[in-house]
């Protein structure tokens, strides 16, 4: 079970995201643009061995002419992640905790573990902000067929359309929906919830699709 600390980081969460994410080819900002960032949603999912933080962010970025809401799978680790230096989103100073090394998720293999498991019905979603309080507005629903392989590295593939995951040969592929809304067809199961914008309007939609392997 994680526990949510009230404390500070430091730099923060978005301020550490500003200068990240007009780094990846899914960000709609303008070039040379620094993002305007407000948390907009999101949940957490539990590390069975306590060591890892699991956060499902949603944050909208009010920069440009239209406001975007973008998905960020981050992990907290108490130390580096060997072999994950590209993923590295920053690291901060945890008011409790120390030094957190902040991730990229989709290439932290835990965070990959219980995404599946989600996906099959063998761990729960829970709160963004509160200690051991389930999230049933988070829906996660898969066909069942096919297998992803938890101890093979994770093969990553960032696009304008979002994040592909690759969990061994001939598994099920995971497409993380970076610009929240956008709809994906040919879908075999999906993990979706709600988010908000600036403004107040709530939205819901995937976070997290299944597709065939390409």
């Amino acid at each position: 079970m994680a526990v949510i600390h009230k404390t500070t980081m430091q730099p923060t969460k978005l301020e550490l995201l500003e200068s990240w994410l007009p780094t990846r080819p899914w960000y709609l900002g303008r070039e040379g643009a620094v993002p305007v960032l407000e948390k907009a949603g999101g949940f957490r999912l539990d590390d069975p061995e306590g060591e890892v933080g699991i956060e499902f962010m949603v944050v909208a970025d009010s920069s440009g002419d239209e406001t975007h809401a973008y998905l960020l799978p981050v992990t907290y680790r108490g130390a580096p992640l060997e072999g994950a230096e590209g993923a590295l989103i920053g690291t901060s100073e945890h008011g409790v905790l120390g030094t957190r090394w902040v991730y990229d998720g989709t290439h932290d293999p835990v965070l990959l573990g219980e995404l599946t498991a989600l996906l099959e019905g063998r761990a729960a979603p829970q709160a963004q902000s509160l200690t051991d309080v389930p999230d049933p507005t988070v829906a996660a629903s898969f066909d069942g067929s096919g297998a992803w392989d938890a101890s093979a590295a994770p093969g990553v593939e960032d696009g304008t359309d979002g994040t592909d995951v690759r969990l061994g040969a001939g598994a099920p592929l995971l497409r993380v929906v970076r610009v929240l809304g956008r709809g994906v067809s040919g879908a075999r199961g999906e993990v979706t919830a709600g988010w908000h914008l600036p403004g107040g309007e709530e939205l819901r939609g995937a976070y997290v699709v299944v597709l065939d392997p390409a």
